[in-house]
């Protein structure tokens, strides 16, 4: 109860972001119900386009959520003590993520009921289904493992021995839900810029690139607004993670560009024309394109250089780039890129409408304040451990430390 209790207080600064976020869950709450009633008719799908905003997030967060394993797998199973200040952080936003996944996956339904008949009625040959459960149990496994290591920190002491388990079971699974994720894409024959053999691994290193890098960003905004500091050796050891996995994000990128252009097969070049140029007067996505392939380009040598990945100024910056340049190509530019132009070969333009956009935001703001209560609720702990006395078990300036699995 004493966790849970530090939600609820804070500075007129906390409650002001609280109430923020607050509106816009409110002004999505009533762009859902406006969809609830007039059906998915109100935002910009169509025949041709049949997944928009909504999938394109969920695919991104999947990737955001499966990052967690950046930290949860130094630290548990290789002992790397150096992220034992982050990895609850790396927890939660696992959490967060899930959380907001599977939200965008029933807003994206339309009705609820439809999210009823994947449970009811499992079509075990079906990848969504089994995306639905790896999600699900994704989200149960971070759970636990996020209360139970938490409550042994505030106890000062060690968690139980039945925890590890579960914590070797999550760091496969985290892999395989961005993986699953993928098969979703790559399973569709007619769907010439998804069929590609390294879609998964391409999804898990931009997964590993994006994630840790919003982990950055927040550790940092965490140091500047709290007195908890997240140690610079952690945030510069996930800054060289962010680094390998974007150089190998690139890398594969590039060889789908490869594939495309030498191979000439007009199926597979008509999805990078549109995307780069445009196709029949349609070139929504253009501009989108570009930007994300300019951001990446600019990232690299600031994360490759040593001296400007240890300045914490420019890291911020260029995490910053990463995330907006990986979102921009998972978040908008895959899904959308897909479907356009058809196996028809027709060409559909889609734009989001104010409804989508409003509950696209509305869940990002219920993402945001889970992540502003877990992390009050963490740092809230952390605190009563360092504060002399406290508690009366643990020495002043002093953490439990979490046994390695081995």
């Amino acid at each position: 109860m004493f966790m849970f209790e530090k939600a609820i207080t804070g500075s007129r600064r906390y409650w002001l972001w609280v109430l923020a976020l607050m509106a816009l869950l409110g002004l999505g709450l009533l762009g859902w119900l406006h969809q609830f009633q007039q059906g998915l008719g109100v935002t910009g799908l169509n025949r041709d386009i049949s997944w928009g905003l909504y999938i394109a997030q969920f695919t991104f967060l999947v990737g955001v959520a499966a990052s967690a394993v950046m930290v949860v797998l130094p630290y548990y199973l290789h002992n790397f003590k150096a992220f034992a200040r982050i990895t609850i952080l790396g927890e939660f936003l696992a959490i967060s993520a899930v959380t907001m996944c599977m939200l965008f996956v029933f807003v994206d339904m339309g009705q609820p009921t439809r999210v009823l008949n994947m449970m009811l009625h499992p079509t075990l040959n079906s990848i969504m289904f089994w995306d639905f459960v790896s999600l699900g149990g994704y989200l149960l496994l971070n759970g636990v493992i996020a209360l139970v290591t938490l409550s042994a920190e505030r106890k000062g002491v060690a968690p139980p021995a039945w925890i590890k388990p579960v914590i070797l079971l999550s760091i496969p699974w985290a892999v395989s839900i961005h993986t699953v994720t993928a098969f979703l894409y790559s399973g569709l024959p007619g769907r010439s810029l998804w069929l590609t053999a390294i879609l998964a691994p391409r999804f898990l290193a931009s997964a590993f690139s994006a994630g840790p890098a919003l982990l950055i960003l927040l550790c940092l905004v965490i140091r500047k607004l709290t007195r908890f500091d997240p140690g610079k050796e952690p945030i510069q050891k996930l800054a060289l993670i962010v680094a390998y996995a974007m150089l190998i994000n690139v890398f594969f990128v590039a060889m789908e560009f490869f594939t495309a252009f030498y191979s000439q097969i007009p199926e597979h070049l008509e999805h990078f024309h549109y995307l780069l140029h445009g196709l029949e007067g349609s070139a929504g996505l253009v501009p989108w394109m570009w930007v994300s392939m300019t951001l990446a380009v600019v990232a690299l040598p600031l994360l490759i250089v040593p001296r400007a990945r240890r300045n914490e100024k420019v890291l911020a910056l260029t995490c910053g780039i990463v995330f907006l340049s990986l979102w921009i190509d998972k978040g908008i530019i895959l899904i959308v890129g897909g479907f356009v132009p058809s196996p028809l070969g027709a060409v559909t333009a889609y734009a989001p409408t104010l409804p989508e956009v409003a509950i696209t935001l509305a869940i990002w703001a219920l993402g945001a304040l889970m992540i502003t209560v877990f992390y009050k609720i963490a740092l809230s702990v952390r605190e009563s451990l360092e504060e002399p006395g406290t508690d009366g078990s643990v020495p002043a300036g002093t953490l439990p430390s979490v046994p390695a699995v081995h």
